[in-house]
């Protein structure tokens, strides 16, 4: 299958049973909480991301290659594990950079928000169901 119809069906049902066999073990990641190599961390942060974060949605809007670059567009949604369950929206994009194996080394995600915008929505947001 193709790399990027692997990652669309990721996207799909992330944070569940997504495709590791497409990273490399030495896998580069970086958002905006989180810098780290390898891939058991990157497996423990999506673990983390399935274990803390309710109702997680993970929408496509793109997602193209050039060569080597893997670009996507688009918007993670959950409700907070707070008491009033607020929920939260990111929308970004990833970069992602193949080796000549065809294996992902580096994925890097951008927020079209501030880390301060996402606090924000924890402390401000209005639970509407």
């Amino acid at each position: 299958m193709d790399i990027l119809e692997i990652l669309k069906a990721d996207y799909q049902r992330f944070p569940v049973d997504q495709t590791y066999s497409i990273y490399a073990p030495d896998v580069y990641f970086q958002d905006a909480v989180f810098k780290f190599r390898g891939l058991e961390l990157y497996k423990w942060m999506i673990k983390f991301i399935q274990t803390l974060f309710l109702n997680l949605k993970m929408d496509l809007h793109n997602i193209q290659r050039q060569e080597d670059i893997i670009k996507s567009e688009w918007t993670l949604s959950w409700n907070s594990p707070l008491p009033w369950k607020p929920r939260i929206s990111i929308s970004g994009w990833s970069e992602l950079r193949l080796n000549t194996e065809g294996l992902i080394i580096s994925h890097i995600d951008y927020w079209h928000c501030s880390r301060l915008n996402v606090l924000k929505q924890h402390l401000f947001s209005v639970n509407k169901g």
